[in-house]
């Protein structure tokens, strides 16, 4: 197993403000590594030219690249060329930069989006591009292969220590709350709350209930980044996750619980369920000797006393 040292070594975290760039700059703070950021005033990541010169100014020796315009089910088809242009800008712009100015690594955060609808469970990393996607987010899947391809490409030509790291399901803190354009555990977490601050007899969730999904607590995520940056260089992508998953209707019934709504939970058919049974093998990861360690419940209770004590992002 390999050893990188980020003591001495500026780290560029793009996508600071987001709710993994931020657990990522949180963890790497915690260990006194030197943390460069830049608004999108600063250096628009959709911007090739702006993108080179902010890295030539900063000089960093490693960057993560945690930015990526990101949606729930509604957002990926309502805005599919927004969500496809603009992820592989970012990520093109950013892997093709970090070239240029001669970072010493690079890592690329994908999603477990990749994978084809149809996937052997759990998903193991070589299950990517065997199938069809899932349609629902088949525009922010295909940008994200696209990154984990480029990042290979540049370490097949270059020999540059580019790696890709794809993570389950994520919530936590600093995460979107918008019930219409959000994932699923901030939307039902305000569509929860706000049902029990108003005293409403039900709420309503989309779909069957039935489909099964893994969830990473994002903090979980930021300490494998740093693990990662540190222990693996390798060509592969990795999966990150808990290897455990749980329904969609357990998923939402522990919302209630925490946050005390006392009415029942409907069903709206008529809404999509999107992929049926996702989970991720992380096998290979859990054998380089990182494991995650915040229960769902802990986690999600963390995530909503956040959002009670923060203003809505939206």
């Amino acid at each position: 197993m390999t050893e990188f040292s980020l003591s001495n070594r500026r780290v560029y975290v793009a996508g600071h403000r987001g709710m993994v760039g931020s657990a990522v700059v949180r963890r790497l703070e915690r260990d006194g590594v030197e943390v460069v950021t830049a608004t999108r005033e600063e250096a628009d990541l959709r911007d090739p030219a702006a993108v080179t010169a902010f890295l030539k100014r900063t000089k960093p020796d490693v960057v993560v690249v945690a930015a990526a315009k990101v949606g729930g089910i509604l957002a990926n088809d309502t805005y599919p060329a927004d969500f496809l242009y603009e992820n592989l800008m970012i990520e093109a712009n950013l892997i093709h930069g970090a070239f240029t100015v001669g970072t010493d690594k690079l890592l690329f955060l994908g999603s477990s989006c990749i994978y084809p609808k149809v996937s052997p469970q759990p998903i193991p990393e070589d299950a990517l591009l065997t199938g069809p996607l899932e349609s629902t987010n088949e525009w922010y899947a295909i940008a994200k292969i696209a990154g984990i391809k480029l990042c290979q490409a540049y370490r097949k030509q270059h020999g540059v220590d580019y790696i890709s790291a794809m993570p389950s399901n994520l919530y936590g803190p600093n995460d979107y709350f918008d019930p219409q354009k959000s994932h699923v555990i901030p939307a039902l977490l305000r569509r929860f709350h706000e049902a029990e601050q108003r005293g409403d007899a039900s709420v309503t969730c989309w779909g069957t209930g039935t489909p099964r999904r893994e969830f990473l607590y994002v903090d979980d995520l930021a300490d494998a980044c740093v693990f990662l940056l540190q222990n693996y260089s390798g060509y592969e992508h990795l999966n990150v996750g808990t290897g455990s998953d749980i329904t969609i209707a357990e998923l939402a019934d522990t919302v209630r619980r925490v946050t005390a709504f006392k009415g029942e939970i409907e069903w709206d058919r008529t809404k999509p369920d999107g992929t049926m049974l996702k989970r991720m093998d992380v096998e290979r990861i859990n054998e380089l000797g990182w494991h995650a360690t915040t229960s769902f419940e802990d986690g999600l209770s963390k995530a909503y006393h956040w959002f009670l004590e923060n203003p809505i992002r939206t």
